[in-house]
């Protein structure tokens, strides 16, 4: 077993743990960032060319969150010297009447978000390719838009790396030992960190196992609509054609959600409740988990990075967490502590 003792150990290097190790170096907190899988790989929900970004939520929480995610946004590009983002606004239809796309409106304007609400016979005008669904009604997300998500995590990754963090890929972890130290084992070697931060995605509950804990996720497959774009950068509001989302479809329990890319439809880990989990450990304070990113949780990673960091760091963190605690699942978590 090395002797050296890190300040934080971050397990998974996926978006959310790669931005949580950043913040950390940031932080000057010696960091090390372990990955499973050799990198540059696609078997996470991190890779791939697109994800959507927007402020259009029901929950108050979650607009609050991408308010400061949309800053953290822009200072990693301006840090990595490469375009993140790109506007392209989104559409986003819903059962006019329903509780979703009442409240998602309702949210809309209570935080004043740049919101354009199209009526039925207005709808055609302004998006001419597509059909509105009889009692569906439509708004625009004016600043939502596109993140470059393998090159958004390629540059996450580099600037840890250039604060002075250590990356070491290949190494998948066998053994999570609780203690003042925690221990993390590899199949190649022995890590000894004052915090561990598991942002494993799928593999989190395998880690969990090993601390007694045991989270409420299930594998959905995601509903989603690729298409390539003939001229790069064509799709927009401008172009009468933004991104979109689908919401409470005819077709099937989960939303659709529409975006230029060469992707393909993927899998994704979700909560009960489709929210995340952002904690420490309930009998480890030093273990903190990161899961349940639903699908949504990408754009999120800038500040769900800090938040993490900061729980590890021991701070007070700088958004309300409540709604992402472990003690919500109480009745339903396997917890041998």
């Amino acid at each position: 077993m090395s002797s050296e003792v890190f300040d934080c150990i971050v397990i998974g290097a996926g978006i959310q743990g790669s931005c949580t190790a950043y913040q950390l170096a940031k932080n000057k907190q010696k960091t090390l960032l372990l990955e499973q899988f050799v990198l540059p790989h696609s078997r996470g929900s991190s890779h791939g060319q697109t994800r959507i970004i927007r402020k259009a939520y029901e929950e108050d929480f979650y607009t609050q969150m991408m308010q400061e995610s949309y800053e953290l946004w822009a200072e990693l590009e301006k840090e990595a010297g490469v375009e993140l983002y790109r506007r392209t606004g989104l559409l986003v239809m819903g059962p006019e009447k329903s509780e979703g796309f009442s409240k998602l409106k309702d949210t809309m304007q209570r935080h004043k978000i740049p919101t354009v609400f199209l009526e039925k016979q207005e709808f055609n005008e302004h998006i001419p390719n597509v059909n509105l669904s009889e009692g569906n009604g439509a708004l625009i997300d004016t600043f939502a838009g596109v993140l470059y998500a393998d090159r958004a995590l390629r540059a996450v990754q580099r600037l840890f790396q250039c604060s002075g963090g250590v990356l070491k890929d290949g190494q998948t972890v066998t053994g999570v030992s609780p203690g003042a130290v925690v221990t993390v084992s590899t199949g190649s070697a022995v890590y000894r960190g004052k915090s561990v931060v598991i942002t494993a995605g799928p593999w989190a509950n395998t880690l969990l196992t090993h601390a007694g804990l045991q989270l409420p996720l299930k594998v959905v497959k995601i509903n989603v609509c690729y298409w390539k774009e003939k001229i790069p950068g064509t799709y927009s509001v401008g172009q009468s054609f933004p991104c979109f989302i689908q919401m409470e479809p005819k077709e099937g329990e989960y939303d659709i959600y529409g975006l230029p890319s060469n992707e393909y439809p993927g899998l994704m880990k979700v909560t009960p409740d489709q929210h995340f989990v952002l904690d420490s450990h309930p009998s480890y304070g030093n273990i903190i988990i990161g899961a349940g990113f639903s699908g949504h949780g990408f754009k999120f990673s800038p500040i769900i990075g800090k938040v993490l960091s900061q729980l590890a760091m021991g701070q007070v963190p700088s958004h309300d967490l409540s709604p992402f605690r472990i003690q919500r699942f109480q009745s339903q978590s396997k917890s041998s502590l």
